[in-house]
């Protein structure tokens, strides 16, 4: 069983299928073409913070917090993944949220973030073992959101944010920070089926 669980699970996430993959609760404000302003509530999020290149951030940041939720925590207990991961570069002036916000290239240092389930609070989650892993609240936000698939490279990752804000240069709502990325799929996941969005946090004009 433990065996056709592994398996099943990859090849749904691959073929595109996130069966029971929680993800943070949000309300669609209103649309502009392909973008969506979205409302979060406040969550929770566990995080930690890495140094190298976007890329080797993204993989060793999620490596230490997948430790976290599979029990590398004082309960001992196993954490469900929830979608997005996020990721953004320290000394941006960013209000963050996950999901993981990203500069085209070049070494930094990086945070990068998983969303808690819903059903816990800060006295029910789980205390991480490892003090690299710092468990955050992050407030309720309202966000530009655009979606893409393929491959999340850098230089991909950039051209959706600047069309992202091309999209709302014109628009009743105006940036607050840098953009940012979320990545839903696993590396294994076919490029075409992939989900990613490009965010930023806006408000009214």
């Amino acid at each position: 069983m433990a065996l056709l669980a592994s398996l099943t699970l990859p090849a749904c996430t691959v073929l595109g299928i996130r069966s029971g993959t929680e993800e943070p609760h949000f309300v669609t404000l209103a649309t502009l073409g392909d973008v969506q302003i979205r409302r979060y509530d406040a969550r929770l999020a566990a995080e930690t913070t890495v140094e190298g290149t976007e890329r080797h951030a993204r993989y060793a940041g999620f490596r230490r917090l997948a430790d976290y939720i599979f029990g590398a925590n004082r309960a001992q207990a196993k954490i469900a993944m929830t979608a997005p991961v996020g990721q953004q570069r320290e000394g941006t002036a960013i209000a963050m949220t996950a999901p993981v916000a990203q500069e085209a290239a070049g070494d930094g240092r990086w945070t990068i973030r998983f969303f808690m389930p819903a059903r816990y609070t800060a006295a029910t989650l789980p205390v991480p073992t490892d003090p690299a892993v710092r468990i955050v609240t992050v407030p309720a936000q309202t966000y530009a959101v655009l979606r893409f698939s393929g491959l999340p490279t850098p230089q991909s990752v950039a051209g959706e944010q600047a069309r992202l804000l091309r999209t709302i240069g014109g628009s009743a709502w105006q940036a607050t920070g840098a953009p940012l990325a979320w990545f839903y799929d696993p590396p294994w996941t076919i490029p075409f089926l992939r989900r990613n969005e490009v965010a930023v946090e806006v408000t009214q004009k």
